[in-house]
């Protein structure tokens, strides 16, 4: 019968003397000594006839009869064979792809030799153990199929059975070595191991070291060495297990007892905080405040000169006041009162605590969340890099914490906008939600926020719209019961769904979002408050994309009014606003009131995020397509070169 590879002939016991593979090699050995390179050995150039074969010996099978068909790369005489045999010529593929040598599959016949036949057996013997071939490349394109043999490694045997005897794993591998060198250098040579293999003697794939040849011993006296091993093994069990139980006691007290420390210092530091704060808003004497209103600012100004002449001998209680009062600051826009607090509540835990502590990389998160807000992105990304690397190193990533810091590490991350980065940062974004999901249940506001920013990541950056929305509209809800419907975190999810509604067309909707994020904005946060400069901005874009080049106009301004106040002349979000604006009124064909606003902002975009990025990208274009629209032609076609260039 034809051997076939879906054929009964797919034994699992692939050595032994039934197999067809035992007497194929000596025959491709014979036809090599005769100068016979046969280049297309597959099931269906091999005939198995099992009723004919040598006389069978006491414990042993008669060898099956084996014939080779289609010496020299005959024409298919196989019609299920559902591969191709092309013809031989210098520079043409010669072979069945599944069944060819490296050498074969790169079409140079002078590298072919008895050693790709040897390949060839290789892959029988791995169908013959495993069931299946090493390599998928049947329905691959040519130039994939050339790679994957050349190139590819063999899926383990291992991986395709449950037990695999390291010997047969050996001599498979060892035929299919990429490297004709490493192969076997003759089919007799594998052929030969095959027999070693049989009668328990070394293989010569490999050193026959000591463990090597102890193993071989152990397998010709399988029940004794068997007993030994399994009284050996209970033994070492019981050991184990002991020790580790002693381990395992003695790591929970410690553990118990290092809490309980933590604990107590913990509340005396949240008892120190708490009689701070309580007596910063106490006014003990009626003419300090002189009938006036005493404002908040005022407040943290107040307590942050006391933090340093009142608490320098506690710095665990003053690290812990600089940090909360930074975040206030920050989120209050005022980010040069932030930074010097945020700044030292850092360096005192750092000389406290040591470098590798919680506190250490909570106060590098409210460090880099002011970064990240003040333009330095680049200073943010490595702050919360270095927050997240000891969280995983003293809470696991399973850690609300962790989580925490993934969260704003990956918003950090997407503003690089490359692919890479928005890949990692989308992994991050997950990682924190299914954390937040798994530990706090549905409807904490902490997975609203993740929702949020993976939201956002999905619609801007990979134009998932319909991915994008749902996320939205759940922490919107989530939003909207933990906080009520006027909250900064109501506001923000608006704004988000609003980009989402406006980007895929559904400008009216996105609309009516826009403008009640920015009443709430400017409700919560007063009227100069930068977040409010960047909604006020995003109603500009909508409605410029609507038509209504006035109404944008002035948005336009006033985004671009609070922008230079929080963050001056210079700064790459105003810098933006200014671009936009230039455009708006490019649109407007209002083209010398235009020309300064996009020709100014672009160099200090381009500072910011260099000439490939996006960003530098569109506000090049906006200048291009103000001398394309005011017939300057020449001018236009200058900075098209500056486009070019950015590319290489």
């Amino acid at each position: 019968m034809r051997w076939s590879s879906s054929g009964a002939c797919r034994c699992r016991r692939c050595c032994d003397a039934r197999s067809p593979v035992r007497p194929i090699a000596p025959a491709i050995g014979y036809a090599h000594q005769r100068g016979v390179i046969h280049r297309d050995l597959k099931p269906s150039n091999i005939i198995v006839n099992e009723d004919v074969g040598g006389t069978p010996t006491a414990g042993s099978h008669a060898v099956p009869e084996i014939k080779v068909l289609d010496f020299g790369l005959a024409r298919i005489t196989d019609a299920d064979v559902a591969v191709t045999t092309y013809i031989t010529d210098a520079g043409t593929v010669q072979g069945t792809w599944a069944y060819m040598s490296p050498e074969q599959a790169r079409g140079n016949p002078d590298e072919i030799d008895v050693r790709s036949d040897v390949y060839s057996l290789g892959i029988l013997l791995y169908e013959l153990v495993t069931g299946q071939l090493p390599y998928d490349v049947d329905r691959a394109p040519l130039y994939e199929r050339t790679r994957v043999i050349c190139e590819a490694p063999p899926a383990p045997l291992s991986r395709r059975m449950r037990s695999i005897d390291r010997d047969v794993a050996t001599i498979t591998l060892k035929a299919l070595e990429k490297e004709p060198r490493r192969r076997y250098q003759t089919a007799l040579a594998l052929a030969d191991d095959i027999e070693r293999y049989l009668s328990n003697q070394p293989i010569l794939a490999r050193p026959p070291s000591s463990v090597y040849q102890f193993r071989k011993l152990v397998s010709r006296h399988k029940a004794p060495f068997a007993f030994v091993a399994t009284v050996f093994v209970l033994l070492a069990v019981f050991a184990f297990a002991m020790a580790l139980q002693s381990a395992r006691i003695a790591q929970q007290r410690d553990r118990a007892l290092a809490a309980e420390r933590q604990s107590v210092q913990e509340a005396e530091v949240a008892r120190q905080v708490s009689t701070f704060l309580v007596d910063l808003f106490n006014v003990s004497d009626p003419s300090e405040a002189r009938g006036n209103r005493i404002t908040a600012r005022e407040i943290l100004d107040k307590g942050s000169d006391r933090i340093e002449r009142e608490l320098k001998d506690q710095p665990a209680v003053r690290a812990r006041l600089m940090e909360r009062m930074g975040i206030v600051y920050t989120s209050l826009g005022l980010y040069d009162r932030a930074r010097p607090l945020l700044e030292d509540a850092l360096d005192i835990r750092r000389r406290t605590f040591g470098g590798e502590h919680r506190e250490v990389a909570d106060s590098m998160d409210a460090l880099g969340g002011l970064m990240f807000v003040d333009g330095k992105h680049t200073e943010a990304e490595r702050l919360h890099r270095g927050a997240l690397a000891i969280r995983l190193k003293t809470m696991g990533e399973a850690s609300l914490e962790t989580a925490s810091t993934q969260d704003i590490l990956a918003i950090a991350i997407r503003r690089e906008e490359t692919h890479e980065a928005i890949a990692e940062a989308e992994q991050l974004f997950r990682s924190a939600l299914a954390t937040r999901r798994k530990l706090l249940g549905p409807g904490d506001r902490t997975i609203a926020q993740t929702l949020n920013n993976l939201g956002l990541l999905l619609s801007q950056n990979k134009r998932d719209y319909a991915g994008a929305e749902p996320m939205f509209r759940e922490a919107l809800e989530v939003n909207r019961r933990v906080f009520g419907n006027e909250h900064l975190e109501v506001s923000t999810t608006l704004n988000n769904l609003a980009l989402l509604l406006r980007d895929s067309g559904r400008l009216d909707e996105a609309e009516r979002s826009f403008r009640e994020a920015l009443t709430l904005d400017h409700k919560i946060l007063g009227d100069d408050h930068p977040v409010v400069g960047i909604l006020v901005n995003n109603l500009a874009n909508l409605l410029q994309r609507k038509g209504d080049l006035a109404g944008a106009e002035a948005l336009y301004r006033e985004a671009l009014a609070l922008s230079r106040k929080n963050f001056g002349d210079t700064h790459w979000e105003a810098a933006t606003i200014e671009s936009l604006l230039g455009g708006c009124l490019t649109a407007a064909q209002r083209y010398a009131e235009a020309e300064p606003l996009v020709l100014e902002s672009y160099p200090i975009i381009k500072s910011n995020f260099g000439d490939a990025h996006p960003r530098s990208a569109v506000a090049l274009k906006r200048i291009i397509d103000l001398y394309e629209a005011w017939g300057k032609r020449e001018k236009a076609a200058h900075f098209r070169t500056m486009v070019v260039q950015a590319r290489r």
